[in-house]
């Protein structure tokens, strides 16, 4: 069994974890609405506050930290002593948006507010391709009183904020989003279907065309009730996705023939990343009790671009 050791509690829904090269691990507090720096000895540091709904997070090639915002839409609600996702805060949602955040003075900076005219309802992950751009997700918004969600995609962005494009159309709530090691793969996970999909990558911001029934683009779907959040991507290509209700990380080979679950005991299990000298420290950040927890990989983690 798989033993996960607290390194950091006291957080309001800790989510996208950035490991960095002095042991510390940048955390965004989604209910928080800041970025925060958990220190060595388990002390917090608030890095910036961020209006909003910050979630995923990447450091870029400018030693900044990009930021996605989900506008804050998100509420949660207390129901049998559960805390669950509750109807969208629309007095609180100041709408989607990617962010540029200066990690020494605290500044943050809108990046992208829309695409081709189409204002982003709720981003979610981002990954860094290397290339002077980044990967990103918009899950969008459901909104049980109105029994409405939005259909929503994949885009492609660089980071000095010149270009956004919408790569993937239609796409069912993506969640988490990452890179194989040699970038020739993209992996998303589609949080409420339970589904990791997987398109190949042709160039920076480009995938090969996909039909929609093409079988081969689904890697995996969750069994029984369960969802998906984000996932990191390891050394050898095995996906990492956090997973929600049945809280963990399920471990997925790269073809997808081999799945193997890994408890928390958090049924809000929201991020996982690699640090360490060797990579072999997976952080994992946990919603329902705020903590940030770690525990040795079998496998070294995939160094991320710009890590």
């Amino acid at each position: 069994m798989t033993v996960f050791t607290e390194i950091a509690s006291g957080l309001e829904f800790p989510e996208g974890p950035i490991a960095l090269a002095d042991g510390s691990v940048l955390v965004v507090e989604l209910l928080g609405h800041r970025l925060s720096r958990v220190l060595t000895d388990g002390a917090i540091e608030t890095v910036a506050e961020i209006p909003g709904g910050p979630n995923g997070a990447a450091v870029g090639p400018d030693g900044a930290v990009y930021v996605c915002n989900n506008g804050g839409w998100l509420q949660f609600v207390e129901v049998d002593g559960v805390r669950m996702m509750g109807p969208p805060d629309w007095s609180a949602y100041i709408g989607g948006r990617i962010q540029r955040v200066d990690p020494d003075r605290g500044t943050v900076t809108d990046l992208y507010t829309d695409c081709d005219g189409r204002p982003l309802r709720s981003p979610n992950d981002l990954v860094m391709d290397g290339h002077g751009g980044f990967w990103f997700t918009d899950t969008g918004i459901r909104d049980p009183s109105t029994r409405t969600a939005d259909i929503t995609g994949i885009y492609y962005a660089h980071t000095d904020g010149s270009a956004i494009r919408e790569v993937v159309f239609p796409t069912d709530a993506p969640n988490g989003i990452g890179l194989s090691p040699d970038g020739s793969t993209l992996y998303w996970t589609e949080s409420w279907r339970g589904r990791i999909l997987r398109r190949t990558v042709t160039g920076p911001g480009e995938l090969a065309p996909a039909s929609p029934f093409d079988p081969t683009t689904v890697v995996h779907t969750l069994p029984g009730l369960g969802a998906f959040d984000s996932l990191a991507i390891d050394g050898d290509g095995f996906v990492c996705a956090a997973t929600l209700i049945d809280g963990g990380i399920t471990v997925l080979s790269p073809d997808g023939s081999s799945v193997e679950h890994l408890p928390t005991g958090d049924f809000a299990t929201t991020n996982i990343c690699f640090g360490g000298e060797d990579l072999r420290t997976a952080y994992v950040t946990l919603g329902r009790s705020g903590t940030v927890v770690t525990t040795q990989w079998p496998r070294p983690g995939l160094r991320l671009a710009h890590q």
